[in-house]
């Protein structure tokens, strides 16, 4: 029976597929893209997934756009997100935009047009509600704040061979660069918990349901 991964942007997907993708046929594994839903997953066969939190992947999503995917890809930018980078070059100055009520407006088409940063995890997840009527299915659910420690339970539960390991090369992991501003205000903060509420109760959900599950 297939082992699918789903993977949702900007949480650490690309070291989990970098390292398993050379024996993802032997152990039956699928490497999803980013645009294959849980929903999608024939119920009774196996998942797992990497969440982060909302706020981080904001900051790694801006900065990713920001440099247009580079080092690891190179994606242009679309005009709406130009005009996004023309107003804000920093995760810190849109997201304290969105209290500004001279250029809120602003800020909120640059969250909705900017990739990775107008994704939300209802992208991939038709609610809570469906986390926990696959729990069964589920094999681990993984959090990019802690996943090294994750990944080497994830092949103990997997029965991958000991030896795998994550990419330790940023580009291979398509990490954000050193040197990439990342700082964020208490303004900002609290902007983006505005923003991203539905997605804040959706993770820290998922980590009560990972704390709760023997896995």
């Amino acid at each position: 029976m297939p082992i699918h991964f789903l993977h949702v942007r900007k949480a650490g997907g690309t070291a989990i597929r970098h390292t398993l993708s050379p024996v993802a046929e032997a152990y039956s594994i699928i490497l999803h893209g980013h645009d294959t839903r849980l929903s999608q997953v024939p119920v009774g066969e196996k998942v797992f997934f990497v969440l982060r939190h909302p706020v981080t992947r904001f900051v790694s999503g801006f900065n990713s756009r920001l440099r247009k995917g580079l080092p690891r890809h190179f994606i242009e930018w679309r005009p709406e997100e130009e005009r996004a980078f023309e107003a804000f070059q920093t995760p810190n100055s849109l997201a304290e935009a969105l209290s500004n009520p001279e250029v809120r407006s602003r800020a909120e088409d640059a969250m909705l047009s900017i990739a990775h940063v107008s994704s939300s995890f209802a992208d991939w997840f038709d609610g809570i509600e469906e986390v926990e009527r696959r729990l069964p299915d589920i094999v681990l659910i993984c959090f990019q704040e802690k996943l090294l420690a994750d990944f080497e339970r994830l092949k103990k539960l997997l029965g991958l061979p000991p030896q795998l390991s994550l990419p330790t090369d940023p580009v291979k992991a398509h990490a954000t660069p050193t040197g990439l501003n990342r700082r964020l205000s208490k303004l900002a903060l609290d902007n983006l918990g505005e923003w991203y509420k539905a997605d804040i109760a959706f993770y820290e959900r998922c980590a009560e349901l990972r704390r709760a599950t023997v896995w």
